[in-house]
């Protein structure tokens, strides 16, 4: 009794227990109404269905979205290579080069991407990448366009149903619901370019980083292959389920504590 213990004892005991309350994750709770109802079709899409029917090999899904404010920070020292048994040493500090947009369209079938840089977003250079996909093919001659994107105020709402259909009639937006940009495969690739291109942001201008982006989005390309993806309908449905039970049970929680503590 009395008796202190290690450090390294503390945590060898801590890290055998099933609940290690300093890990966490983040996520973000279903908030729409009507969240099933929005995110089935795109699941419905990604299983090669649309309303019910199988879609035909002459229908492309683009997948599509802004990768906003890259910054181009000039380090204030030169970095170093790595060397043996050394990994490379970046300066912490920096100074802002400027920053771009990065737009880009996933075809979820192909696996195969196209992008461009932007100064700025808006409902502008988002026509513009729509033209860029328009113009090559297979996109040029399908029969129908699914463009899967977010509620971003570049391409929100019916209006911007009715914008694209005017740019192309065989055009048809279909919006995520809000607060689910994971149900939007061109972020996967958002991810992977953080992670393999732009960490460590270590870049002597904007030029740079266009190149780079290029680079990587034509190597992609060279051996194009869509995303695995598994997620279904059916399991959304059940999830939501699962979730509406634990926030009926944490609401008899709060009511039964709000009860006592009165």
């Amino acid at each position: 009794m009395g008796k202190s213990i290690s450090r390294s004892t503390v945590w060898r005991i801590l890290d055998e227990d099933a609940i290690k309350p300093w890990q966490y994750e983040y996520w973000i709770f279903p908030r729409d109404p009507q969240f099933l109802e929005k995110a089935g079709p795109i699941l419905d899409l990604y299983a090669g269905y649309w309303q019910g029917k199988p879609l035909e090999n002459t229908d492309c899904i683009v997948s599509a979205d802004e990768k906003t404010s890259i910054q181009a920070r000039i380090r204030i020292h030169a970095s170093l290579e790595p060397g043996p048994g050394r990994p490379a040493r970046i300066e912490s500090e920096y100074e802002r080069g400027g920053a771009l947009q990065y737009l880009a369209a996933w075809d979820v079938r192909r696996g195969y991407v196209m992008g461009r840089c932007e100064p700025t977003t808006g409902i502008e250079p988002f026509g513009r990448l729509v033209a860029q996909v328009l113009t090559q093919e297979p996109y040029r001659s399908a029969r129908r366009l699914f463009w899967i994107v977010d509620n971003g105020s570049s391409h929100r709402g019916a209006a911007a149903c009715n914008r694209l259909r005017k740019i192309d009639p065989r055009i048809i937006l279909v919006h995520t619901p809000v607060h689910a940009s994971w149900l939007n495969q061109v972020e996967i690739y958002f991810s992977i370019i953080q992670r393999k291109v732009l960490t460590p942001n270590d870049f002597p201008n904007l030029d740079a980083v266009r190149v780079r982006l290029a680079l990587y989005e034509s190597l992609s390309n060279q051996r194009p292959k869509p995303f695995a993806w598994r997620f279904n309908r059916n399991q959304l449905a059940a999830l939501l389920v699962r979730i509406a039970a634990h926030e009926k049970l944490l609401g008899g929680y709060a009511s039964t504590h709000q009860t006592t503590a009165v």
